[in-house]
């Protein structure tokens, strides 16, 4: 009689976003890559640094890099007046994402401006000639229905394979259905994704005592760990201005954290690797 084969073990995706928003950020993502547990970033492509991260990425074949769609708070790639409904009165995405959801939902010259935005981005990214690992979007805004499903239907034709679930173990109990109905859409269209996160409450703050503490209470599962890692220096962004980038990167660099990751026996990597 054939044995059980033995089960996989657990997956575990370690991101970096907002790799191009700074060149402390692409510095801090290439030491960590080099030096430490990191196998992942999302690129901004529209950022002031992403032409070096890019370039950084291209030195560093095994880093799995992703596009990390900006639709609010953060500079448009497209030309003003092409998505003019879309920018402040600085002719960038605002932070109000309730309203700009609500305009999505119910306007449609906005959707068409959205969706030329968001083809505009992936565009960008294969430009750059990098292999699209994953997408995921700047401050999660494709929980929002109309925004997934314009990245479902033009990240097709760009080769999107797999995207970020942002579903959080102690998510608060009103998001749980919303989270199964974009799990139910990404895997209807074929596209993988991890089961969990982990990052959102400790946004900014993924130091080492928290990813241990994370890593020592793992659910089930492939999961994602994502961060923001740079070198030191002044805030680079207003909303990141109490973020701790250099504690995040130095949580990347411990000896302890890459002790604790290589005792769960689990695979590790980008998206590719461990949805494969």
């Amino acid at each position: 009689m054939e044995s059980a084969k033995p089960a996989r073990p657990p997956g575990l995706i370690i991101t970096a976003d907002d790799f191009g928003l700074h060149e402390r950020v692409n510095s801090a993502v290439e030491r960590a890559y080099r030096n430490g547990v990191l196998r992942a970033a999302s690129l901004m492509v529209g950022a002031p640094a992403a032409a070096d991260a890019v370039a950084r990425a291209r030195a560093l074949p095994e880093l799995r890099v992703g596009l990390h769609l900006v639709l609010a708070d953060g500079a448009a790639l497209a030309p003003r007046e092409q998505i003019a409904a879309l920018l402040d009165e600085n002719g960038r995405f605002g932070g109000n994402m309730v309203r700009d959801g609500v305009r999505f939902f119910f306007l449609p010259h906005v959707r068409r401006q959205l969706a030329h935005e968001i083809r505009a981005q992936f565009e960008a990214f294969a430009a750059t000639g990098l292999t699209l690992d994953h997408v995921n979007t700047h401050k999660h805004f494709h929980l929002h229905p109309t925004v997934l499903s314009l990245i479902l239907d033009i990240g097709r034709d760009y080769g999107m394979k797999a995207m970020r679930l942002p579903f959080e173990a102690n998510a608060p109990l009103w998001l749980r259905p919303w989270i199964a109905q974009v799990k139910t859409r990404l895997e209807r269209a074929g596209v993988a994704h991890n089961d969990y996160v982990v990052g959102i409450a400790a946004s900014g703050r993924m130091d080492e005592a928290t990813w241990l503490a994370a890593l020592a209470n793992l659910p089930r599962g492939v999961g994602e760990i994502y961060c923001h890692p740079a070198l030191a220096g002044e805030a680079l962004s207003e909303g990141m201005h109490d973020y701790r980038h250099a504690d995040e990167l130095q949580a990347l660099l411990s000896p302890r954290v890459a002790a604790a990751i290589r005792a769960l026996g689990a695979r590790i990597g980008g998206f590719a690797d461990v949805l494969a």
